[in-house]
């Protein structure tokens, strides 16, 4: 959940927690790492991405929004206020679900699930599978025993008690230090388990103290599945990212933050040595975006509707060796709470203002170029002190940005093999001759990237 009222739900953020015998890795596991996030999808409009998208594209995971049972209310952030742990959301019942999962397994995919489980409503009512609920109880699941004694708003975030025991936005706050409590969240993580889901997002994990996390974590069925958690680095502030890191990877938001600045305010190249060269968390343990439904609604990064500089840091993003990338994949808003259109079906991609970034060819065919260079260290560096770059991915791969506001021919250094390569912005053939050089023109906010193994467009 983010700090503004309601329009609250967290940033995605990717998490492997690990137990003491397990060797760390790169996270999510595999050999793709890409999540395309269909914030807000109905569960059959994933489905039918999956096949139709995701899985050709060589996307590893998908994100889906919260399946529990939640408030009603057309807002996209009812879905982060669970009344029950039903699978009973707006998106779907658990039939739709469940062929969901199924479907994207078919298709090569693996499946995340947004898992809000610091918190349950506020206010009352009938929540959209039935269940009648007050706030602080819950009947057949959590009473008011279940929750953390201070009932005010959080409003110090340099007091540690106050972040993780007091109320996000006014939402009836866990005591997760609880046995039953911490019980019950693993009986419905245990559930989507069952139902093969891969992996989790750790909504608002900030306000979880990690020890609680951990013991949440050993008891489910697959105690070393992979998570994802938010947990938004502030500096000075009393809970910081890293203590998450010995339960999974944490999302990287100053990642995301200095994007913007970057790609807006200065210069591509500063972005030589980005990532732990900028202080951030080890690469093996961090989860990156460039927005979130979050950040893309509060103004602290890019968003779709910053054109170029948005697209283009996400090919950066993509082309660049550091983190776990996930690829927001949301709808038009000028209302930051409005909910999705259609009520989350998707009948076509930009159509009915669903934005679709995932598919966004600039976008989409760099997952295939990620997948090519994974394990690749970055190579043959070249910038114009301004905001024109260009990096190798070893002999695997290659990718020149040209941010300018003008158009630029140059001869590039590769350590790639001589060949025709196509260049998967613009499915153009690109030659690198027998010393690895390629020429090539770059118009104004283009990219270029090739790799190893896409000879033809």
């Amino acid at each position: 959940m983010a700090r503004r009222a309601f329009a609250g739900a967290a940033a995605l953020t990717a998490a492997l927690v690990m137990t003491p015998a397990t060797v760390a890795q790169a996270s999510p596991p595999g050999t793709k790492d890409v999540t395309a996030v269909l914030f807000e999808w109905k569960y059959s409009s994933v489905a039918a991405e999956c096949t139709n998208t995701l899985g050709p594209a060589g996307y590893g995971y998908v994100q889906v929004s919260p399946p529990a049972e939640h408030i009603q209310g057309a807002q996209w952030w009812t879905s982060y206020q669970p009344v029950s742990y039903k699978i009973a959301g707006r998106l779907g019942d658990r039939a739709a679900f469940q062929n969901m999962v199924n479907t994207c397994h078919a298709a090569g995919v693996k499946v995340v699930v947004d898992t809000v489980i610091n918190h349950m409503s506020a206010g009352s009512g009938t929540g959209t599978g039935g269940s009648s609920y007050s706030k602080y109880n819950y009947p057949g699941l959590y009473s008011s025993y279940d929750f953390d004694d201070c009932t005010s708003q959080i409003s110090n975030y340099a007091d540690r008690w106050n972040v993780q025991h007091c109320e996000l936005v006014g939402l009836a706050d866990l005591d997760t230090g609880e046995s039953y409590v911490r019980g019950a969240i693993a009986g419905y993580m245990n559930d989507l388990l069952s139902l093969g889901v891969d992996g989790f997002r750790i909504d608002a994990a900030k306000h979880i103290d990690t020890a609680d996390l951990a013991n949440i974590k050993s008891r489910l069925t697959n105690p070393s599945v992979y998570w994802k958690q938010e947990v938004i680095y502030g500096a000075g502030e009393a809970v910081q990212p890293t203590e998450y890191t010995g339960n999974g990877d944490v999302q990287e938001f100053r990642y995301a933050y200095d994007l913007k600045r970057v790609f807006n305010n200065e210069n591509l190249a500063y972005l030589k040595n980005y990532g732990e060269g900028w202080g951030y968390m080890n690469s093996s343990v961090a989860g990156v975006f460039v927005d979130n439904h979050d950040t893309e609604r509060n103004g602290s990064t890019l968003n779709y509707k910053d054109g170029a500089n948005y697209t283009l840091a996400n090919v950066f993003m993509l082309a660049w060796p550091y983190g776990a990338p996930d690829i927001n994949s949301g709808y038009e808003w000028s209302d930051a709470d409005a909910g999705p259109p259609n009520g989350g079906t998707v009948n076509a991609c930009w159509q009915d203002g669903w934005k679709c970034q995932h598919k966004w060819p600039e976008i989409l065919r760099m997952v295939a170029f990620r997948n090519a260079t994974r394990g690749q260290a970055v190579t043959d560096w070249w910038d114009n002190g301004g905001d024109a770059i260009a990096f190798g991915r070893g002999s695997k791969g290659f990718v020149a940005i040209n941010h300018e506001s003008y158009g630029l021919s140059r001869t590039y250094q590769t350590s790639l093999p001589a060949g025709t390569y196509c260049n998967v912005q613009n499915n153009t053939t690109v030659s690198v001759n027998s010393s690895g050089q390629l020429t090539a023109t770059l118009g104004a906010n283009t990219a270029l990237a090739i790799y190893a193994g896409k000879s033809s467009c």
